[in-house]
């Protein structure tokens, strides 16, 4: 798309450098609208360059547990989610946002390469997780939601 937008304004750019078809005498209104014209291409190439708005859910009904809550929607919360439970972050946690969707917290324990260690942490905290449908709002920054330290 960016190298689409760069071509069409150098296109653009030297059609103003490139002679008249018609040798007509230039006038101040002749070149007004040329000038008009090249703005108007100019800002119709910036408009199409300008990405689409993401349709962000603003008012999703499970936005308490997506981790500010006590309790944690094992298919649409980020990993960090759960710092909040001692011994699931980073590896249960991990494994947990890069499988799924999950239908219901009993399929956790079906998760591949799951430790005994990581069953017994989650089996702790078995009680604070849900699952709700997977919303691709919050499914897309599960394992990474630009949060850095």
């Amino acid at each position: 798309m960016m190298k689409l937008a760069l071509v069409a304004a150098l296109v653009s750019s030297a059609a103003a450098f490139a002679p008249n078809a018609q040798p007509a005498a230039q006038t101040a209104l002749n070149a007004e609208s040329d000038r008009r014209a090249f703005l108007g291409a100019a800002a119709a190439i910036g408009a199409a360059a300008i990405p689409a708005v993401a349709n962000a859910r603003v008012d999703y009904e499970n936005i308490a547990e997506l981790g500010g809550g006590a309790i944690v929607d094992i298919n649409n919360a980020n990993v960090r989610a759960y710092l909040r439970m001692p011994g699931m972050y980073p590896g249960a946690a991990g494994k947990i946002v890069s499988h799924g969707p999950y239908k219901s917290v009993a399929d956790l324990y079906a998760i591949p390469g799951l430790t005994s260690g990581e069953k017994d942490v989650i089996k702790k905290y078995e009680n604070r997780f849900t699952s709700k449908e997977p919303a691709p709002e919050y499914v897309i920054d599960r394992i990474n939601n630009g949060l850095y330290r």
